[in-house]
């Protein structure tokens, strides 16, 4: 799962992975955004990311979904 935008570097934010750049994690836009911000929203709150880099965030969630493993239950 290579995105250009998104870095896991375990010096920064112990290795969660981030905007390229930043300390911005994927974790906080995903939660932000699901606690209703928008994208305009998001990029007021914080300027030194572009609508590029919350696509990437949303875009790496659902490549790390798609890997889940999922169980049955009995």
């Amino acid at each position: 799962m290579a995105h250009a935008r998104i870095s896991t570097e375990p010096a920064v934010m112990m290795g969660k992975p981030c905007i390229r750049g930043t300390r911005i994690t994927v974790e906080l836009i995903l939660r932000k955004l699901g606690a209703g911000r928008s994208f305009a929203g998001m990029l007021e709150a914080y300027p030194q990311l572009a609508e590029d880099d919350l696509r990437a965030a949303l875009a790496f969630a659902a490549d790390y979904m798609q890997h889940e493993t999922v169980l049955a239950a009995e």
